[in-house]
């Protein structure tokens, strides 16, 4: 274990280093991975972006099929702006049995664990694969988990089971919120605000539309069936940003908010979204065009990522719960890749070491006890392939 520790530490020292920021190509820290499984006799299939600036990578140790584990998890980590850090934030510190750097909790440490074990899952004898899918742009929206997913789906080696490596402390988390970011704009008309009738003001509009999104959270966590495992127990809006106008005494000839709906699996975000654009089409526009004929309220869905449903049956609990005596689960709100996976019928669940409450932060950290406590499952999962 010292020398898979050891390795470890090296490995998210190297990962800590590639700053990988949202919009960013993460091509230079896909390539020190694929010069690392290189050197193990290990040739990974890059999936790319659509602009080729950013890879997915997906590499199998054991036999090339179907039916395999796959570990996942994203190689970007958020921003540092605005924080203040105690040192280089990717520049990886040990101090105090800690490993501070952006992305060492969320999650080069998982991908660090999970490639140090790569020597010794080739020493053992497996009939199915494990399999590594590490994905671009998961803190953007998911967007690589959702290429690699359509790429799985035709793939000749489609996992069975997925582990996705965020931040759990090392409990079975079986169950996640969706997620929609959304932007909508108002067009409206200035005119100046001695006599507001001669516009048509985008920003009153907004106002209508975003309390009539409120009003609909409202009555979703007061009337609207609750799943009590989840907290908050609803879907929920948030109104994240507004800008419109130009200045105090100018009607707004245009406004845009942007927010984000988190519903519960099960719970039909496209149907809340619809009700609350039906809305806006058919009540407000004609009011606006009665004044300003190009009047109108577009609503552009950025981001949706699926919700991570609990599947009773999973075998992938089951595996996890035989190899840790583990027999619990539970459900978060935050989302993850997993429901990407899911909906290709891959059985998911996330597991993966230290805590979400250190991700994001300035002086993010991972225990190292938490890396060991990973390196000790990861390196009995092969006895469930064998």
């Amino acid at each position: 274990m010292h020398a898979k520790l050891a390795l470890t530490i090296e490995i998210l020292k190297n990962l800590v280093s590639y700053p990988v920021l949202p919009g960013d190509s993460n091509l230079l820290l896909i390539n020190y991975i694929v010069d690392y499984l290189r050197a193990h006799g290990i040739v990974p299939e890059l999936v790319y972006s659509e602009d080729n600036t950013r890879a997915n990578l997906f590499a199998t140790i054991g036999p090339s099929m179907h039916g395999g584990i796959m570990l996942s998890g994203h190689t970007d980590v958020v921003s540092v702006a605005g924080q203040n850090w105690t040192n280089d934030p990717f520049e990886l510190v040990e101090k105090n049995q800690r490993l501070y750097g952006r992305g060492a909790v969320d999650m080069k440490g998982f991908l660090a664990c999970c490639l140090a074990c790569v020597p010794y899952w080739q020493m053992q004898k497996i009939d199915r694969p494990i399999q590594l899918g590490f994905t671009y742009d998961e803190e953007s929206g998911g967007f690589g988990a959702r290429r690699l997913a359509q790429w799985l789906q035709q793939s000749h080696q489609k996992p069975a089971s997925a582990i996705i490596g965020e931040p759990s402390e090392m409990s079975i988390i079986a169950g996640h919120k969706g997620g929609y970011e959304i932007s909508t704009v108002i067009t409206g008309s200035e005119a100046h605000s001695c006599n507001p009738d001669n516009g048509v003001s985008a920003v009153h509009y907004a106002a209508k539309v975003i309390n009539f999104i409120l009003d609909k959270g409202e009555q979703i966590k007061y009337f609207d069936a609750r799943d009590t495992r989840f907290n908050p127990p609803y879907s929920s809006f948030n109104i994240g940003k507004v800008q419109g106008g130009s200045s105090v005494n100018t009607i707004a000839g245009e406004c845009t908010f942007d927010w984000e709906l988190r519903p519960l699996p099960g719970d039909d975000g496209e149907k809340i979204l619809a009700d609350i654009d039906r809305y806006c089409q058919q009540q407000l526009v004609p009011q606006m065009r009665e004044k300003y004929t190009n009047a109108g309220i577009e609503t552009v869905i950025k981001v949706c990522v699926p919700a991570l449903a609990v599947n009773k049956d999973s075998q992938t609990i089951k595996m996890i719960s035989k190899l840790t005596g583990e027999d619990n689960y539970d459900v978060v709100a935050f989302g993850t890749d997993a429901g990407y996976f899911q909906n290709i019928g891959i059985d998911c669940v996330v597991y993966g070491p230290g805590s979400i409450l250190q991700a994001h932060k300035p002086d993010e950290y991972i225990d190292i006890r938490a890396i060991e406590e990973c390196l000790c499952f990861l390196s009995k999962l092969h006895t469930c392939l064998a």
